[in-house]
């Protein structure tokens, strides 16, 4: 049963409903761990630091960690260019990537989430610090020189299994990305470059989170209440998309988009930079450097699936703004005008209209904990995993609402953690992430398996005195998604770090997350206008591609008028920047167009292998097996033919989200289900 019918019934049979909530008076331990409020825990005589690594239970702690792991990178060096061409010479690269990596991405989480100024500082400069090293090491002559000696002799390589080959190779392509065959004056320069882009990557990130202001005297006054005020003046820090008002919305988007110079100056020399590093190491354009590896492979690839896909929604399209005019006019005879404030509202509320539920009807069966009992009985069924909550150590965690999930398996034991950090802080990014803190590795030196530690980031309301956090669908569809990624880290089991989990090509990345999309809302009758994502998604994946392609000698503002014309359908507002609003462009840059392939991938895997039976454990375990596995030890378009049994082409993804839309699909779902 759907999402939307499952709240049907709901609505339909409440008293019933009603009647056995209340009788209802014990949830499970990870139900009641996400319902109520943390417990304070007084360690008056122990605390570890953050995620339990000893050093880091002061801002101080950063520097230490960050001395302890480049010593130990120098050892690795040592090792990896002395030791015979052979299996040792590769899990001395991946020891040498995972002491870099357990600091560094731990770092990366901190300096966007901790509360104290002092230690997002100290994980920025340790970012930094070991960013650097790690693009010289990618320059490094003699480290590449022992990889090569390896992967050229027919002997040696005959002898590696294929995941130890794989991680070789990979290995091999960030040395010929970095511009390792350069002489030695060119070879500085792509460090240099690499260095400049750490800095920029970082600025244009944190000013793109960066609330606008303006003066309160110049918006009217009943409209204040919308928004944070600074002294004199309106603070915006979002679009306010879901506002009923047209008004808040329009001020919500002309200001929050309004140009900031220096961070355009910032984004241009950015996308420069790019393309001058590409260019350097041998490439015809940053697009074409980034989608090497991937699914697509070129960036023509993408562009003819992006070209392909608006051709076949054009006539959906030209549908659905006619809705979208309709409704507005509705709601607003005095300007029914559609502009770009309006679609992510008016699309909300056509949804709303078709199913008629009020969210005070379905929402107090959307409790936090009542989801987490979901997923963790949705993961028992399909994987034999468990989730389990724990009470972490004093320092261990860095606000007192994060929660500990152990994930353990019902014969194989204790997978790895979780950390949840679920709920809204005013200086925590508004953006729902997955961060992976600790890859999973076999560990030669202690003869037992490195467990994977992620955090999973969103921003729902607190519970209340009376009341469990109550999620509406789109919150909870955001849970599962999100979670899909804590779980492709966990049931990993890759003998590699450097290709655990989500550490796979961009484009495979974002398959298990948008696959648990699809458990979370049954899309077999799901609304026909659903989130319209392909409108929004399809204009942003082509202005990424265009900037990172060839220089087009324009602005980045001029690009995005002509393509949100051509792919939006919707007018640019004068003085905006939307494009300085898009941090995607520092994590997926060239490669924005994975989620709409990876939901292409999704799409597939669910109707044919979960549609009949979304609970079946073989197709669990087979979907384990074929695709969760292997993280990026494993080519991710052989992962995808394993799972459905034959190669997708592009025709075959694009058709696969096309569908999703036919108004024809809904109706042969609920045939079958009858």
């Amino acid at each position: 049963m759907s999402a939307c019918k499952r709240l049907l019934y709901f609505v339909k049979h409440r008293n019933l409903w009603t009647h056995v909530r209340r009788n209802v008076t014990t949830w499970s331990p990870v139900g009641a761990a996400f319902n109520a409020k943390p417990l304070r825990r007084l360690d008056l005589f122990e605390k570890s630091g953050l995620f339990g690594v000893p050093e880091l239970s002061c801002p101080a702690g950063f520097q230490v960690a960050t001395k302890k792991a480049l010593t130990n990178t120098e050892v690795l060096v040592e090792k990896a260019c002395s030791c015979p061409p052979g299996v040792e010479t590769v899990e001395a690269f991946d020891q040498l990537s995972d002491g870099l990596c357990r600091v560094a991405d731990l770092a990366d989480f901190v300096k966007v989430a901790h509360p104290d100024p002092a230690f997002r500082e100290a994980a920025e400069k340790t970012c930094i610090e070991i960013g650097t090293v790690v693009e010289k090491l990618n320059t490094n002559v003699e480290l590449c020189k022992s990889l090569k000696n390896l992967l050229d002799d027919p002997e040696v390589v005959a002898q590696l299994d294929p995941d130890t080959r794989r991680v070789a190779e990979l290995f091999m392509f960030d040395f010929e990305i970095s511009g390792i065959h350069l002489d030695d004056k060119l070879r500085k320069e792509a460090v240099a470059l690499h260095v400049r882009l750490l800095d920029l990557n970082n600025e244009f990130l944190v000013g793109s989170h960066m609330p606008n202001r303006i003066a309160r005297s110049a918006i009217p006054e009943h409209l204040h209440v919308h928004f944070a005020k600074e002294g004199s003046f309106i603070q915006v820090g979002g679009l306010h998309a879901d506002s009923p008002d047209d008004l808040v919305r329009e001020i919500a988007y002309r200001i929050y988009l309004y140009p900031n110079a220096d961070l355009m100056v910032c984004l241009e020399e950015l996308l420069k930079c790019r393309h001058k590093l590409a260019k350097l190491v041998g490439y015809e354009s940053y697009g074409h450097r980034a989608l090497k590896g991937t699914m697509a492979k070129t960036p023509e690839t993408v562009m003819s699936f992006l070209q392909l896909l608006t051709d076949k929604l054009s006539d959906r399209y030209t549908k659905d703004f006619k809705m979208m005019r309709d409704m507005k006019k509705k709601l607003n005879p005095r300007n029914s005008e559609l502009m770009p404030w309006d679609h992510p509202f008016l699309s909300g509320v056509l949804r709303a209209e078709r199913y008629n539920i009020e969210p005070s009807l379905y929402s107090p069966y959307l409790s936090l904990g009542a989801c987490m009992e979901g997923l963790n009985n949705l993961f028992s069924q399909l994987y034999g995993v468990s989730l389990m909550s724990e009470h972490p150590s004093a320092g261990e965690v860095w606000s007192e609402d994060v929660r500990k999930l152990a994930v353990v398996h019902e014969t194989e034991g204790l997978l790895g953690y979780i950390y949840c950090d679920f709920f809204h802080r005013s200086d925590k990014p508004h953006q729902d992430c997955h961060f992976t803190i600790r890859g999973g590795r076999w560990c030669w030196e202690t003869g037992q398996y490195q467990l994977p530690v992620v955090v999973l980031m969103l921003s729902l309301p607190h519970p209340t005195k009376s009341a469990p956090t109550l999620l509406t669908p789109g919150m909870m569809e955001n849970l599962f998604h999100e979670m899909g990624h804590a779980m492709h880290s966990m049931l990993g089991r890759t003998r590699y770090q450097h290709v655990t989990g989500t550490r796979c090509a961009t484009d495979f990345a974002e398959v298990p997350s948008i696959l648990m999309e699809y458990f979370a809302t049954d899309y077999r009758v799901i609304s026909q206008f659903a989130r319209h994502y392909e409108t929004g998604q399809i204009f942003y994946a082509v202005l990424d591609q265009i900037y990172h392609s060839k220089p087009q000698n324009r602005s980045t503002t001029e690009i995005l008028k002509e393509m949100q014309l051509k792919f939006y359908g919707l007018p640019y507002t004068p003085n905006t920047a939307w494009q300085l609003r898009f941090s995607h462009l520092i994590g997926y840059g060239a490669k924005y167009y994975s989620y709409l392939m990876s939901r292409a991938v999704a799409s597939m895997v669910w109707r044919q292998c979960f549609i009949q039976d979304p609970l079946n454990r073989d197709m669990g375990e087979r979907y384990r097996r074929e695709m969760l596995a292997h993280g990026g030890a494993k080519e991710p378009m052989l992962m995808v033919e394993g799972m459905l049994q034959r190669r997708p082409t592009i025709e075959d993804f694009v058709d696969a989200l096309v569908s999703e839309l036919n108004p024809n699909f809904e109706t042969f779902i609920m045939d079958s289900e009858s």
